[in-house]
């Protein structure tokens, strides 16, 4: 293996790590802040290992923000670009867990839900992580 692959998969699997770990660090303070809405002051965050893997894969918008650098595309527009991969690797890998039935969330309850899986009211969120996570990528 040449020197310019093993660090590409050095490269890739630190990015890997960096998304995992910061998603679920995002997961679990969003959590917690909804806890807020609850009037339930412990202010307890949670999450599932089955989200590490879906965040890491975040690792992957990395070519994409080259491309856009290079392009100058503006910023709203990565970050709709963004959005949209993370609904779409949300909804894929929710879809996948479903049909297990390990899926750790169910958007059921929302007027706004697609299939239980995803949430269109959380686009903004989606929007602003999508561009986190650009600005977290090498």
């Amino acid at each position: 293996m040449t020197k310019s692959i093993a660090n590409s998969f050095k490269t890739f699997g630190r990015s890997f790590l960096l998304c995992g770990l910061c998603g679920w660090c995002m997961e679990i303070l969003f959590t917690a802040l909804h806890s807020l809405r609850r009037r339930d002051l412990r202010l307890t965050g949670n999450t599932s290992l089955w989200m590490f893997p879906i965040y890491g894969s975040a690792c992957l918008l990395a070519p994409f923000k080259r491309l856009f650098a290079h392009l100058h595309i503006s910023r709203p527009r990565r970050g709709l670009f963004y959005m949209a991969m993370i609904f779409t690797v949300e909804y894929l890998s929710g879809r996948l867990l479903w049909k297990h039935g390990l899926c750790p969330w169910d958007y059921g309850k929302s007027r706004f839900h697609i299939h239980r899986i995803i949430r269109l009211d959380y686009a903004p969120w989606w929007f602003l992580a999508g561009l986190f996570f650009e600005k977290i990528l090498p």
